[in-house]
């Protein structure tokens, strides 16, 4: 039924639910629910029923009803684009992510984004957050502080090496304030980019634009940074070419000078017993262009993209906080957070009535963390928003043509429907099932991505990466 689990792994309990649903008579169909929505974790339940008429003669074409289906419902994807919550609905968001980036930065013929704007300036920079305190790390050729070679899965990476003297208060405002902190980046690199061309503010916007998008990642040690394709363009973005000025070195040292101007930071006055503080972005900066294709010296559209995708689906999680809000302090011993996150989360809440705009309680599970953790300027590329709509799109022709629809122009039929919520998720028995479908799912991905891999090498193309989503 699974990779490695037996009957004897599973309880009494789930072990006959799992008999009772694979034995009930809508088992196949529930089958293709589940597989419709890509083996969702927690799908959402509707019931309800649609009908298509003929808007003129009123002549009924179709009705659907969820009356007929398993248990009275219909299941569709929760679209949680946490993988630590479902991993298959944040693939399919991972999935929107990487082709968002790569339609920036290849063109996309489909979103009006021609090819010609991989000649456009463009680098990956990735900013990162100061320093609050040493932690056990893996530097290279030696050991760590302590003393000890650390393995790569070692759970000490990351944490304080001395917890007594570590800035757990600063590093939860520092995330809580790090999406201020991109706002002023980003201003003051129009402004730095402008005076390397030797232009006025409103004179560069009459000849160029600046796009991005980001992504935020956590560091082991519980602090936010940003990933960020940032990209010139021609006055009226991806399909005008820049200024001949606007140059891949040009916006290297803009990016540079705009991470240690003065302008490029925030500050939060003493409040309670914390002092006044003023942060900025890390020395730890990295500016690399990128490149159509790779020549082992840049990194590659593909890799970025892959990139990107894959930590839009990541969050505060993976340094060992909760995927969820907090209800009170008790439950950080009662769900066994390690200690470092523990002390990032009391910090949020300690910190939360000295500085309540900020909302520090309320986003403690995130270690302060607020802002979305993908983001794109306006005229980057595509929006997720169009891709979710050509993919709904796609699946109304499907049932249109599954209900007889297929020839009959869409504007002469009139939809009435009803939808009721009615509630989510799995039992026991149907959450295995389910993970057994998902992994169907995956293994049938991952085959067809190695096959179109061959076939790519075979015919001495450039290969798709080595774990595309979506591709």
């Amino acid at each position: 039924m699974t990779d490695s689990a037996t009957f004897a792994d599973w309880d009494p309990a789930t072990l006959s639910d799992m008999l009772t649903v694979a034995g009930a008579p809508g088992f196949a169909r529930w089958q293709d629910q589940i597989r419709r929505t890509g083996g969702c974790s927690d799908p959402i339940h509707i019931t309800g029923w649609t009908l298509a008429k003929d808007k003129t003669t009123g002549e009924p074409l179709s009705r659907y009803s969820t009356e007929t289906e398993p248990g009275a419902r219909l299941r569709i994807a929760c679209g949680n684009r946490r993988a630590s919550r479902c991993p298959a609905c944040a693939w399919t968001y991972s999935g929107d992510t990487y082709h968002l980036i790569r339609a920036g930065l290849a063109g996309d013929d489909r979103r009006d984004i021609p090819a010609t704007v991989r000649e456009h300036p463009r680098v990956f920079a990735t900013l990162t957050a100061p320093s609050f305190g040493p932690v056990h790390n893996r530097p290279a050729g030696r050991p760590c502080r302590c003393g000890i070679h650390h393995q790569e899965q070692d759970a000490e990476l990351g944490t304080a090496l001395d917890p007594a003297t570590y800035d757990y208060a600063a590093a939860v405002l520092f995330n809580n304030m790090s999406g201020v902190l991109w706002d002023r980046f980003a201003k003051r690199l129009r402004r730095e980019i402008a005076a390397a061309a030797g232009l006025t503010q409103r004179a560069l916007k009459e000849v160029t634009r600046i796009s991005y998008g980001k992504v935020a990642e956590f560091q082991k040690r519980g602090a936010v940074h940003f990933h960020a394709v940032i990209r010139i363009d021609g006055p009226d973005g991806p399909a005008t070419p820049p200024p001949t000025w606007a140059t891949t070195d040009l916006l290297d040292r803009s990016i540079r000078a705009a991470i240690t101007h003065a302008y490029t930071s925030v500050s939060l006055p003493a409040s309670g017993d914390q002092p006044a503080r003023t942060f900025r972005w890390g020395t730890q900066l990295d500016v690399r262009p990128i490149k159509a294709f790779g020549d082992g010296s840049d990194i590659t559209e593909q890799a970025v993209a892959s990139y990107v995708a894959k930590y839009a689906t990541k969050a505060a999680e993976n340094t060992g906080t909760l995927d969820r809000r907090i209800g009170n302090r008790e439950a950080l011993v009662l769900l066994d957070v390690p200690d470092h996150a523990a002390r990032l989360i009391a910090a949020c809440l300690d910190l939360d009535p000295l500085y309540p705009d900020r909302r520090l309680a309320a986003w403690s599970h995130m270690l302060g963390f607020r802002g979305h953790f993908s983001t794109k300027s306006r005229q980057y590329s595509t929006t997720l928003g169009a891709l979710r709509q050509t993919r709904a799109d796609y699946r109304a022709a499907q049932e249109r043509e599954a209900r007889g629809l297929g020839d009959v122009e869409p504007d002469t039929v009139l939809v009435l429907a009803s939808w009721q919520y009615a509630g989510h998720g799995h039992t026991s028995g149907e959450s295995v099932l389910a993970a057994t479908i998902a992994r169907d799912i995956q293994l049938n991905r991952q085959t067809a991505r190695e096959a179109l891999h061959d076939q790519l090498a075979l015919e001495g193309a450039a290969s798709c990466p080595p774990q595309p989503p979506n591709c």
